[in-house]
Order: C-alpha cells, then structure tokens, then sequence
C-alpha cells in the first residue's frame, strides 16, 4: 500500500522503558539474592511495564498510516474511506499538559468497516501498547508518540481522505 506511514519517536520516549526495564532486573536481582518477595514482586510490575510500553522501543516501523484503501494501524487493521464519518483533531488537556489525539468516527460498525482485520495478535503481543483505542464508533489514536507533528498527520489523512473518498 503506497501511501503516508508514522512511526514511533526515536529520541526521548525510549529513555523511561529502558530506567524502568533496568530498575526491574536490579530489583529481581537483589530480591532473588536476599529472598525478599517485595522486591521481586516490585520488580515484576515494573518489568511488566517494562513489556507494555516494548513497541515504543520498535522505532522505524510504521504503526498508523493511510493509503488509498483506507487508514490502518497496527493491531486494527484496515478501515474503509467509505466507512469513515470524519477525521478530527482533538488537543487534550491532561494535568496542565496539552497532548493531540486523532480521532476518527465511523459510519458503520468497526467489524463491517475494517477491509482487513488485525485484531487477532500472537499471545507474547497480547499485552502490549496498541497505538489505538476504541470505543463506540471512534478510534482514538494519542499523536505525541510519533516521529511527525499532529498537525502534518491531521493535513496527511484529510488529503488522503478527500482523495479516495470521492
């Protein structure tokens, strides 16, 4: 599919996964070595966070694009022009910083809507980061973890939009 792809961020967004990734094995170790159950079950979560935010370290690979059958994003799959309402870019205040957030609402049901589904991931996937979220009939895609502006990935999709929605 030819057409506009993002990726994750390469330079500060890898530096927390891989603190709290080293902090999670510092943990196990001292707690394996002195046999301190809180220190291992402290290094679990935060190895399990570690594993959770894994696909930001992934950098280079496509994660949400749109070509001329429709917008897809990893772990959905493809949805149609011709089920796409309208494509929105929201600004989000969260405790006092401001994050942008694509949002994309659908005319039909996200099962009718996708040409290609991705839903169905490997189980060592299943519980990592997905670049998306859903819920009713809109996917929300958080746009500050990507290697481009949200405002050149809004112009993007609404060209691309405008396009192959004739």
């Amino acid at each position: 599919m030819h057409g506009y792809t993002v990726a994750y961020e390469r330079e500060e967004i890898q530096f927390p996964v891989y603190v709290v990734c080293l902090i999670g094995a510092s943990l196990a170790t001292i707690g394996i070595a002195i046999d301190n159950v809180i220190l291992i079950a402290l290094s679990l979560m935060a190895l399990g966070f570690g594993y959770y935010n894994y696909p930001l370290l992934e950098t280079g690979k496509p994660r949400v694009g749109c070509g001329q059958y429709g917008i897809f994003a990893e772990g959905l799959g493809i949805v149609a022009w011709r089920s796409i309402k309208e494509i929105e870019l929201k600004a989000i205040d969260i405790r006092g910083s401001t994050s942008n957030e694509l949002r994309i609402t659908l005319l039909d049901p996200l099962e009718r809507a996708l040409l290609v589904d991705w839903r169905r991931r490997p189980f060592y996937r299943f519980l990592m980061r997905l670049p998306w979220s859903f819920s009713k009939s809109v996917i929300r895609i958080p746009l500050d973890v990507f290697d481009r502006p949200a405002d050149e990935i809004m112009r993007s999709f609404t060209r691309m939009m405008s396009f192959y929605k004739r």
